[in-house]
């Protein structure tokens, strides 16, 4: 399997695990959620890696670099993420985050020489332009609560515009050490345990924002859990495999695909169709992306 698959496998599953995540989100807090996602995922990947012996391919200098991926990849990424959730929902979140695209893209070409030229240039615009399309011209009036808007807007859109760029940041830092021999799935225990002990520091400390809005239930838990082995144990685990093969551009336009892929699910959730624009930017992207696969 190609890696533009993997990133594509990837996308699918974040769009399906944002769906939801959106109720836990909400009745936990960002920062709570986050904990016990991350707390679930540690001990998901971490079992995962010894079974398959993958501790055995960690060396300390490569377990630093995944350590500082994952303290601003996910501690900070995820929890920025969610927190957008938690104001403007699912799908104009999503779209938000796949601005990490952007940044990938022009990191992965300032920092690491990559290249997007011929089709695969065509191609990257066309996923581009087809998530733009989406973002900016893809809205009709919903009444689905997901649809909503808690506080402020310029809050949300920090907040999704920093976890993409932590995202990406995360991605670039990861990339060197994904060229290595380190096992993918201890790589992304490495960065879930480190995301999952700084959150733990916070609770541990008593900070306030740290607290949960409501006590954890067994059928919310559940919901954390199985988001957790979508996103992140599955995810975030192809998303290093796609890493180590391919460009971090490429892996990061393929990814962004997520918003696209919502659509349908969210068609199928809410029964409100979505603007006959959200169809257009899917086609776009859809083409760009089926480019970018056949070269």
């Amino acid at each position: 399997m190609g890696y533009e698959w993997l990133a594509l496998g990837a996308a699918l599953l974040w769009a399906i695990s944002s769906l939801i995540s959106v109720a836990p989100a909400r009745h936990l807090g960002a920062f709570a959620y986050s904990r016990w996602r991350m707390a679930c995922v540690t001990i998901m990947l971490s079992s995962m890696a010894w079974f398959n012996g993958g501790w055995f391919s960690v060396q300390l200098d490569i377990a630093l670099i995944m350590m500082l991926s994952g303290l601003i990849g996910i501690f900070i990424g995820d929890t920025a993420l969610f927190a957008c959730f938690n104001r403007i929902g699912p799908r104009r979140g999503g779209l938000l985050f796949s601005c990490h695209a952007i940044f990938s893209a022009l990191l992965g070409i300032w920092l690491f020489d990559e290249v997007l030229a011929g089709w695969k240039l065509i191609g990257s615009v066309l996923v581009f332009s087809g998530v733009a399309t989406a973002i900016f011209f893809g809205q009709r009036k919903q009444n689905h609560q997901w649809e909503t808007t808690r506080g402020q807007w310029w809050i949300a859109i920090v907040l999704g515009l920093t976890a993409a760029l932590c995202q990406s940041l995360g991605a670039i830092i990861a990339k060197p050490a994904m060229s290595t021999a380190i096992d993918p799935i201890a790589a992304s225990a490495i960065r879930m345990a480190t995301a999952f002990g700084a959150h733990f520091l916070l609770r541990l400390l008593q900070v306030p924002i740290a607290k949960p809005i409501n006590p954890i239930s067994w059928p919310i838990l559940g919901m954390v859990a199985l988001n957790g082995l979508l996103a992140m144990a599955f995810g975030m685990t192809l998303i290093l495999y796609a890493l180590r093969f391919g460009d971090v551009g490429v892996v990061a336009l393929l990814s962004s695909t997520t918003p696209i892929i919502i659509l349908p699910l969210l068609w199928w959730h809410t029964r409100q169709r979505p603007a006959f624009t959200a169809w257009l930017g899917a086609l776009l992207a859809v083409c760009g992306t089926a480019l970018i696969i056949s070269n």
